[in-house]
């Protein structure tokens, strides 16, 4: 049996374009890798694709981005062998952290080496555009700008040495949609600006990071779930530099510069939410940290 971590990400901006004419809508995002993950074992067997899930409720069919991950590489490669998966979930669902994606990717690059098939990271990056916009961030994690509907990916200068506060809220928030909501709405999107968090990127200035934090889905998400403006204000009274909802939500972070400050605000967070700790990783799914 093999084993591969599958990282959560955060966005650490995010900008939402138009709707295009094929459904899909272009974003520019900055995303980042944390230490939140879920696991994926994988188990040979002589034929067959079949998925286990401990830790929560998800459909262990072709429904499910694990399965389509291994289907789409085993028919790609005509591969003869099986193989048994097992997603041990920690990553909470429907909470804008890309739990399937990454599970997706972690199982394209678990299968490349399970089934000896020699695929460089480019490749395999190829095949991961074909299951789900996040894939191809997954696979590739650390920090990184994601362009297109998300598929178009580059890196970054890494996130400096920070800790992150989750807090998940018991609300899942689905991410067709979050789209719809911000096509209708007419609260205005929040003003996001990519070359300014690309730029304190660059300078390793986690002040500068913290006040460019942006998403274009946090007011209208939040008019309908004000639980997240709520746990926002609750990250920024606890010492929080800054405090977002990632992705299309629910999930709010909070950056924090040392790891004490971080446990304290988690601790303080009301118990109606589940709260995380994490930190940044600069790999993608399927490598463990250098650190």
């Amino acid at each position: 049996m093999l084993c591969f971590p599958a990282w959560a990400k955060l966005n650490l901006g995010l900008k939402v374009g138009a709707k295009r004419l094929d459904g899909y809508h272009d974003i520019v995002s900055v995303m980042q890798t944390i230490s939140l993950a879920d696991q994926v074992q994988l188990e040979p067997r002589q034929e067959g694709i079949s998925l286990e899930v401990i830790g929560a409720k998800l459909p262990t069919d072709n429904r499910n981005l694990a399965v389509q991950a291994a289907r789409l590489i085993q028919d790609r490669f005509q591969v003869p062998s099986g193989v048994h998966i097992r997603l041990i979930k920690n990553i909470p669902l429907a909470a804008g952290l890309a739990g399937g994606s990454a599970d997706a990717a972690a199982v394209l690059y678990g299968l490349n080496e399970l089934w000896h098939l020699g695929l460089d990271i480019k490749n395999l990056v190829k095949l991961a555009t074909n299951i789900g916009s996040d894939v191809p961030f997954a696979l590739l994690g650390g920090t990184g700008l994601a362009q297109g509907r998300g598929e178009i990916v580059s890196p970054l200068w890494p996130l400096p040495h920070c800790y992150l506060v989750l807090a998940c809220p018991p609300v899942a928030v689905s991410t067709a949609w979050a789209y719809n909501e911000l096509d209708c709405s007419l609260i205005d999107p929040q003003p996001v600006n990519i070359d300014n968090l690309i730029a304190a990127l660059e300078k390793k200035d986690l002040t500068q990071i913290a006040a460019s934090l942006a998403n274009s889905f946090e007011p209208v998400v939040a008019f309908h779930f004000p639980v997240i403006t709520r746990i926002k204000e609750a990250l920024l009274a606890a010492g929080a530099k800054a405090a977002l909802m990632s992705g299309s939500g629910s999930t709010v972070y909070g950056i924090f510069s040392g790891l004490e400050e971080a446990k304290r605000a988690a601790s303080a967070l009301s118990t109606d939410v589940t709260t995380y700790v994490a930190r940044p990783v600069s790999e993608g799914a399927g490598r463990l940290p250098k650190e």
